[in-house]
């Protein structure tokens, strides 16, 4: 596993990590996460679709056997 991982700096702290990827290290990530984490919407309301007044059927939907 040790193979892996890479030497670099923290594009955020400039803090030498190895990691698997690229990027913030740890810490940072942990730091990001709590700043910008929301417990996103849970009350998402659609309303039923209603087609404008300018729209005409389809021809082939209005034909009669």
């Amino acid at each position: 596993m040790s193979a892996d991982l890479s030497s670099f700096s923290c594009p955020r702290c400039s803090r030498e990590v190895m990691e698997v990827y690229y990027g913030p290290c740890v810490s940072c990530r942990g730091e990001l996460i709590a700043l910008f984490a929301t417990s996103g919407r849970t009350d998402v309301v659609v309303e039923e679709y209603e087609p404008k007044m300018n729209v005409t059927p389809n021809a082939v939907a209005l034909k009669d056997d």
